[in-house]
């Protein structure tokens, strides 16, 4: 009986029944507070925020893919260079409605921004294809068979879709992914290794809009002082004050402009705080992030504070070695080994070193060394700098 008047009690007092409530309920509700906002990882966002909307991820691809698209290339077997070939003809004209150098500059920007690229073979049935075209990735979804192998690519947009089977030879989709350690099938790209220095640079570029919005110059205080000590406003003075600062005082329009304050307001401004001087460092270092990611030197792209080359040249030969040529090179085998298919030709497509002016001065030196070296033959020779065998009759 005395636990039944105990719930009675308990019910009179309150008011109302009991609810339920999960102890995990104040966790939740204070679970956002101070939490970093760091935006979308999904491709789609990633370009917008990252390449769109950012000068530096926009200019580092930009300076890759054009780099790499003029590039010449060249077409051998082990026993000639090509001057003339069905293949080349293709690449120097792949469609209609653009040229070699366009094709490829989609290509490697494709690759840079989504880690996939993806080129489409339009007829070829009986050898060459008639074009090429590059499809864009994040339309692109790949279907994998019982073995983890691809056997389909989908393409979708809007509501419609288009899949495109895959056979052992004269496949009609070439498939160029970046190396992803935990993805079997789709690459990983520069941009979504660079995406928090992203956002820190974006960050830091809104507060320098929002500086300059207010007149360049950081907030300040107005301070009352009433007769008789009276340190508060009425509340038609606080919005007639507010109303006036708004209207007068506030964005690039009213930079400038005097003050005007009626007895007993006083302007106290407020000097730069350390942490509003380390902004400009900030932006700085994560503009560095994001070229590092993309493998430009800052220097090229105007980045101040960095000094690990001597000199422009050879940043730009650092540029070349160790960015533009792994990645022309890797792209060109994938796509020279996906035309043999149709072909069914054994021939290289790669990039002329010869004829990149970046290179000139270690190519130089390296056929120096090479037409120096006595114990070495024709043959010997011309393989080191990349050429093909001479023909003997």
């Amino acid at each position: 009986m005395a636990m039944l008047d105990f719930l009675k009690r308990g019910a009179a007092s309150n008011g109302a029944p009991h609810t339920k409530a999960s102890a995990t309920g104040p966790v939740i509700a204070y679970s956002g507070s101070g939490r970093v906002a760091w935006s979308p990882r999904d491709s789609a966002s990633l370009i917008r925020t990252g390449f769109a909307g950012n000068p530096v991820g926009f200019r580092a691809v930009k300076l890759i893919a054009e780099a790499a698209a003029a590039l010449p290339l060249v077409l051998q077997d082990a026993a000639t260079r090509y001057d003339a070939h069905p293949v080349l003809d293709l690449i120097a004209r792949p469609n209609p409605v653009q040229g070699r150098a366009e094709l490829f500059e989609a290509l490697f920007g494709q690759l840079l921004l989504s880690g996939n690229a993806y080129v489409e073979a339009v007829g070829g049935e009986t050898g060459v294809p008639a074009e090429l075209h590059v499809l864009r990735s994040d339309r692109m979804s790949l279907v994998p068979g019982a073995d983890g192998w691809p056997v389909a690519y989908d393409y979708t947009v809007g509501a419609k879709k288009h899949r495109f089977q895959m056979s052992e030879s004269a496949a009609p989709i070439c498939h160029i992914k970046s190396f992803h350690p935990q993805d079997d099938h789709y690459g990983l790209s520069a941009l979504q290794a660079a995406a928090a220095a992203v956002d820190v640079h974006n960050a830091a570029s809104a507060w320098s809009k929002a500086l300059l919005d207010n007149a360049a110059r950081p907030s300040g205080a107005i301070i009352y002082k009433g007769v008789d000590g009276e340190g508060t406003l009425s509340a038609d003075q606080y919005d007639r004050l507010l109303a006036e600062m708004e209207s007068y005082h506030m964005g690039a329009r009213n930079a400038g402009r005097p003050m005007l304050l009626e007895g007993g307001l006083d302007w106290k401004p407020m000097g730069f705080s350390p942490s509003d001087m380390e902004f400009q460092k900030v932006k700085e270092a994560a503009a560095r992030e994001i070229a590092t990611a993309f493998g430009v030197p800052p220097m090229l792209l105007g980045i101040p504070g960095d000094m690990t080359y001597a000199n422009y040249q050879e940043a730009n030969r650092a540029f070349y070695r160790l960015t533009v040529l792994p990645m022309v090179g890797k792209v060109t085998a994938a796509l020279g080994h996906w035309l043999d298919g149709f072909t069914g030709d054994s021939v290289a497509l790669k990039p002329d070193l010869d004829q990149v002016p970046a290179l000139a001065a270690e190519r130089d030196q390296q056929w120096a060394r090479v037409a120096a070296a006595d114990f070495l033959t024709e043959d010997e020779k011309r393989a080191l700098l990349g050429l093909p065998k001479l023909e003997r009759v």
